[in-house]
């Protein structure tokens, strides 16, 4: 199986779930979120498989985002909106996000790892 993770090479959380992939051999490109965040409209389509709130999809407890207020101007944005807003800065985006192309997970938690990825 072969996956494209999502990360911030200094996140710890995206440290931990590349060990985690590479103890079960599992093969993946790895994408830099800060310097090659994904465009508007692949955010879209991880959104749509992963099957979560797209409030998921930004790093809530992000300096970044509490900069920005996003807690109380996101409500008042469309999904579009939010799309294009993650797209122009990695930062925003909850890591690592990992898909290979059907499934979606955000963040890393072992057992989500060991039912989508192992």
């Amino acid at each position: 199986m072969s996956v494209t993770l999502y990360e911030y090479p200094k996140c710890g959380t995206c440290r931990n779930a590349k060990k985690w992939l590479d103890a079960q051999s599992v093969s993946y490109e790895a994408i830099h979120i800060v310097e090659n965040p994904p465009s508007a409209e692949e955010l879209k389509e991880l959104h749509q498989k992963s099957g979560l709130e797209l409030k998921a999809f930004f790093n809530t407890s992000g300096k970044k985002y509490r900069e920005l207020d996003l807690k109380n101007k996101r409500a008042h944005m469309s999904e579009q909106e939010q799309y294009e807003l993650l797209a122009s800065d990695g930062m925003l985006i909850k890591r690592p996000i990992v898909t290979d192309s059907t499934k979606v997970t955000l963040g890393f938690k072992e057992e989500q790892f060991e039912t989508n990825w192992a």
